[in-house]
């Protein structure tokens, strides 16, 4: 997981447009619950050396980070979470 992070906080900083290391922290939490999510509820075996995972977990924490009001998750999200399901899923 901790590779994961230090591969995604760079990354979704980027994609935010942050220089600064202010927000961190809140990115790095939501970065784990999207894992967690991933990991435990989704039983998908990430690994930080798939494109396709690490992008993934990139812009799903760019959609949670600007859409706190828990709005419906776009649709390029659902399908690529669908294809990882199918792709990497445990069960």
């Amino acid at each position: 997981m901790t590779e994961l992070n230090e591969l995604a906080l760079p990354l979704v900083k980027a994609s935010l447009g942050y220089k600064s290391s202010v927000r961190d922290e809140l990115l790095q939490a939501i970065i784990k619950s999207i894992f967690d999510e991933l990991t435990i509820q989704k039983r998908i075996n990430l690994n930080a050396d798939n494109s396709e995972h690490l992008m993934f977990v990139v812009d799903y924490t760019v959609f949670r980070y600007e859409n706190k009001g828990g709005s419906i998750m776009p649709r390029n999200l659902e399908y690529r979470l669908r294809n990882l399901i199918v792709k990497f899923g445990g069960v």
